[in-house]
């Protein structure tokens, strides 16, 4: 991985130079589009994991939703048109990621709250039945130790919280913090080095 994804746990703030396009089809021959600035992860492309975890994410469609570090949207939004009755919630630290989520959310009809801030900052007084996170690892440990230990006072009883990760790049220390702080862990599903853990609030 050759990529440098330091720079996307910090705030864009001036328009970009370039756009692309990010398409995804999924298993169920869904396909969707975004607009994909630069400065914003993951630039002109669905990344694996977040497709991983698009495909296999925990949900019963009803439940309020929140995607944390959502870059350009394209979790959140998909999940949204898959499962409409979800209530959608999304915040980026990225003042670039924000203003292309709420692009993104317009171009695909979708309804969501969406906010800038870092982790859980935005969403004060807030539960959520599911938090799904594509975590900035890069960021350093202490922004996705908080993520993980933070999580249980932001979710309902049994509410969730969903991450994915390379195992060997900063996956198998996700997991022991989430074993750590809820108590429980499963790997839900893996490809390729990717996994996606849950940890339910007990």
């Amino acid at each position: 991985m050759k990529e440098n994804f330091q720079h996307y746990y910090t705030d864009q703030t001036g328009p970009p130079k370039i756009i692309k396009t990010a398409s995804l089809i999924l298993k169920n021959g869904n396909s969707y589009s975004f607009k994909s600035p630069e400065g914003v992860f993951a630039f002109g492309k669905i990344d694996r994991a977040s497709l991983l975890l698009i495909e296999n994410c925990l949900l019963e469609g009803r439940e309020s939703l929140l995607d944390l570090g959502c870059g350009y949207g394209a979790v959140g939004i998909t999940l949204k048109r898959e499962y409409p009755d979800l209530r959608l919630f999304m915040s980026d630290v990225n003042t670039r990621a924000v203003t292309f989520s709420k692009i993104n959310a317009r171009d695909h009809n979708v309804e969501a709250d969406i906010r800038k801030g870092e982790l859980y900052s935005p969403w004060e007084g807030l539960l959520f039945d599911s938090i799904l996170s594509n975590p900035p690892i890069a960021a350093g440990k202490a922004v996705w130790q908080r993520l993980v230990i933070e999580a249980p006072k932001m979710l309902t009883e049994s509410g969730t919280l969903q991450i994915v990760a390379y195992h060997n790049k900063g996956g198998s220390r996700l997991e022991g913090i989430m074993k750590e702080t809820f108590g429980n862990v499963i790997t839900r599903t893996k490809s390729g080095g990717i996994r996606v853990y849950v940890s339910r609030k007990v």
